[in-house]
């Protein structure tokens, strides 16, 4: 079933009409799906600011995980009255249950925190390893749209601008790490400042990230699919 208004080719040029033409705006398109544009990225970070915030306030880990699971029930019920995904509100879900569970199972308040860390720093290594590799994870991006997973990489170019938005995508999880990793080592009770960090160095540190790439995607033009020898 073809919805476009172009008419339909045949023989090699028959296959299906991409929607973007270059890699700039494929990889614009796919980062706001899979993220969830501002409102997904909203929701998957407004029940965590609440288990953070109550937490920081309180050192109450049940008060706060009740906290953070009524915002996210919330956020569920207006999804499902309106028909949509859930996928993000439960992400958050996800993370405020095993940062709860660390600091019960533990005794210690900032082992809350701990997860994040170790995501974070799992997340960073990935990706570093990814572009030292010369296969950055962006560039799958690039397969989800073309249909070949692997093509991509035969296009310096795009090898290299994907490397670029990976590097973007990995800073603030280095960042988190850097900073909040040394203060979870620190003697002590470190929760409340551990919660200070984890709150700015969410929403805030993710916007900038993903501003960045946009920034950098809006300066080129490259060819999503190279061009054929005549």
């Amino acid at each position: 079933m073809t919805s476009d208004t172009t008419p339909t080719a045949t023989g090699e040029d028959a296959a299906p009409k991409n929607a973007h033409d270059t890699v700039e705006a494929a990889v614009r398109a796919q980062l706001s799906k899979a993220l969830g544009g501002v409102r997904g990225m909203a929701e998957a970070a407004v029940p965590t600011i609440g288990f953070t915030a109550t937490f920081v306030t309180t050192h109450e880990v049940k008060l706060s995980a009740i906290v953070g699971v009524a915002v996210a029930a919330v956020l569920v019920v207006v999804r499902l009255v309106q028909k949509s995904s859930v996928q993000f509100v439960l992400n958050s879900l996800f993370g405020i249950a095993i940062a709860a569970f660390f600091a019960v199972q533990s005794g210690k308040a900032e082992n809350a925190f701990l997860p994040g860390i170790i995501l974070n720093a799992a997340y960073a290594a990935g990706m570093l390893l990814s572009i030292v590799v010369r296969w950055p994870v962006v560039g799958f991006i690039i397969g989800s749209v073309t249909g070949d997973p692997t093509a991509w990489r035969a296009d310096p170019g795009i090898v290299k601008l994907c490397s670029r938005l990976t590097w973007l995508l990995l800073a603030p999880c280095l960042l988190r790490v850097a900073v909040q990793y040394p203060i979870w080592l620190a003697d002590g009770d470190q929760s409340a400042l551990l919660g200070t960090a984890k709150i700015i160095m969410g929403w805030p540190l993710q916007v900038a990230a993903l501003a960045a790439m946009v920034g950098l995607l809006a300066r080129g033009r490259t060819p999503l699919r190279p061009e054929k020898a005549a």
